[in-house]
């Protein structure tokens, strides 16, 4: 695993040096929008999606600077969607990264703003030159990543989500896969599929990276769900046993801890395996499956 420790520091800090371009400090009437956007967005993290777009771009040999522009995208779109989910309209949270949660630190206009702002900025950057000199693969990033981050991705899911708070019924274990497959899973897809889109590949390969993706997609999702049942606050740097209290519906709630780890790790073999057309090329794509189940926030 210290290879993809030192793999994924290396891409945080190329990813974070790229966002800070792009996010520039302003001095204008608008600077308190670009201040909550830089709290939220430079705040850390694992920078797992972008890292997800540079191994699935190393893949297919890819340029840099066109899975740089495609990552720090992805990354806009994941925290956009970190701050307008902290919103008390939302899963009313306080804390995020160890720190005040966007609409805490500014206030909740201003903070809606900011996941407004980067969702949009996200589309700029993956419809522009800098991703793609080719107009119809711009064209398929942008509409891959439209379709992921919306209603039949993972705006349909967070919409799931909350209806699970009041819903009458029990969500069964099919419609909790299909909430998390649109909710966690499709900016996951969209990362794991990037490098396969900016070289326009469309045959088995990416076939194979999108089954991957689905995989440690519902695994990652059950790995969260067991944090924040067994986790602290002080270890996730955001608030614990929140989901369950919330009345969310959650693989650890349905299945149990037990059945829920079990299931989790079921679905990183089957990660592992869909990878075997790649040979020696995916090997940190297979840590990552690794990793996702070990992570300890």
């Amino acid at each position: 695993m210290i290879r993809l420790k030192n793999a994924l520091e290396k891409c945080a800090l190329e990813t974070t040096e790229a966002l800070e371009k792009y996010v520039p400090e302003s001095k204008d009437v608008d600077s308190l929008v670009y201040e909550a956007m830089r709290y939220s967005l430079l705040a850390g993290g694992k920078r797992l999606r972008p890292f997800l777009v540079f191994l699935s771009s190393d893949i297919f040999e890819v340029p840099r600077y066109q899975a740089l522009a495609c990552a720090v995208a992805i990354e806009m779109v994941h925290t956009y969607s970190l701050i307008h989910d902290d919103l008390p309209s939302m899963d009313n949270d306080d804390l995020r990264r160890g720190r005040p949660t966007c609409h805490k630190e500014f206030d909740e206009a201003t903070a809606i703003l900011a996941g407004d702002a980067l969702l949009t900025m996200a589309f700029q950057i993956v419809s522009s030159k800098e991703s793609h000199p080719d107009g119809e693969i711009r064209s398929a990033i942008t509409q891959e990543l439209a379709i992921a981050a919306g209603a039949a991705g993972m705006v349909g899911g967070q919409a799931m989500d909350l209806a699970a708070e009041t819903s009458e019924r029990s969500f069964d274990l099919d419609t909790i896969v299909r909430l998390q497959s649109r909710k966690t899973g499709a900016l996951i897809r969209f990362s794991c599929e990037a490098g396969a889109i900016l070289a326009g590949d469309n045959g088995i390969k990416r076939t194979a990276l999108r089954c991957y993706a689905d995989d440690i997609g519902l695994a990652f999702q059950i790995a969260d769900d067991l944090l924040d049942y067994e986790g602290d606050e002080s270890t996730l740097g955001k608030a614990a046993g929140k989901d369950i209290a919330a009345g969310k519906a959650t693989f650890v709630g349905l299945l149990g801890p037990e059945i829920a780890r079990e299931k989790a790790e079921n679905l990183v073999s089957s990660a592992i395996a869909r990878l075997d057309i790649f040979d020696h090329k995916a090997e940190l794509l297979r840590e990552v499956a690794r990793y996702i189940i070990e992570r300890k926030n």
